[in-house]
């Protein structure tokens, strides 16, 4: 593909993680009074792993399997995880315009990540980058009086588990196939969530009523990471990554519209400093390169 391509068709990619992701919280916001965030992930990842299965078998892609980059599978996938576990649990707790405001510091833990494990250095750019999207977060956030804490706390956590997902994803990306990446996701994530899910013996299954949002959580998990892969086979995590915060207008909306959500001023303006952080960044990034 040529290269003034591979942005736009990473952008397109992400136009669907955001739909997804946003039904995925629809679906997950809908469940919380029946399943744990445990359950949730436990059915999703078999839903997944049911399908991954199905094409690979369909399409002869099951040998695109690779077993010799477990290690970075593992940290990848508990990374993801506990920022989905984390992310489920904040969905009631809040609005979804605060849940996917403070997700969105996830670039920002990236930057921290690169500087801090990659030796990367910390220029004035990234500092100035750090410091906008942190007071973007508490301006979402507003300690106090922002809403229910935990909440709050949750979904700021949240980032940091995605951050690592992110990072490992880019680099399994440099060798591994979208359905080898997806194939370990679901398997692994399966487990986790049937350990976590039985670890008090005690194991709910959704109601007639359910039984759709679980296999829509399912569905819109799996091709949410299918549209974030993608991505990031054909552009770097910051530049992907700014991408998504179209994600927060729409769920603003979707919160007013549906779960009568006030479309907070403080949540919009926390998310433009946060978006600008971003966007800062990745303007310094491409030209540093370019020199």
């Amino acid at each position: 593909m040529n290269t003034p391509a591979r942005p736009l068709m990473a952008a397109i990619w992400m136009l669907g993680a955001i739909a997804s992701f946003s039904a995925m919280a629809i679906a997950g916001r809908a469940l919380s009074d029946e399943l744990d965030s445990f359950e949730m992930m436990m059915f999703r990842s078999f839903i997944g792993l049911a399908i991954i299965l199905l094409i690979g078998l369909v399409t002869g892609k099951v040998r695109e399997i690779r077993f010799d980059r477990l290690p970075l599978h593992v940290l990848r996938n508990l990374g993801h995880f506990t920022g989905q576990n984390l992310w489920f649990t904040a969905l009631p707790l809040i609005s979804l315009a605060q849940v996917f405001a403070l997700e969105f510091t996830t670039p920002i833990w990236v930057l921290l990540f690169a500087v801090l494990f990659a030796g990367e250095k910390l220029t004035r750019a990234r500092g100035l980058t750090v410091a906008l999207g942190f007071a973007g977060a508490l301006m979402v956030a507003r300690p106090g009086v922002g809403g229910d804490a935990l909440g709050l706390a949750l979904a700021a956590a949240s980032a940091i588990g995605f951050a690592v997902s992110l990072v490992t994803t880019r680099m399994l990306t440099r060798s591994e196939t979208v359905l080898g990446v997806l194939f370990w996701l679901t398997v692994m994530q399966a487990a986790m969530g049937m350990i976590a899910t039985l670890w008090d013996g005690d194991m709910a299954w959704p109601s007639a009523h359910g039984w759709p949002w679980v296999v829509l959580i399912g569905c819109a998990g799996l091709f949410a990471h299918t549209c974030v892969t993608n991505a990031l086979r054909l552009a770097p995590a910051l530049v992907v990554t700014p991408m998504d915060f179209l994600r927060l207008p729409a769920i603003a909306l979707v919160g007013a519209m549906f779960y009568a959500e006030p479309l907070n001023i403080w949540v919009g303006l926390g998310a433009v400093l946060i978006f600008a952080a971003n966007y800062a960044n990745i303007i310094s990034e491409t030209r540093h390169n370019k020199i």
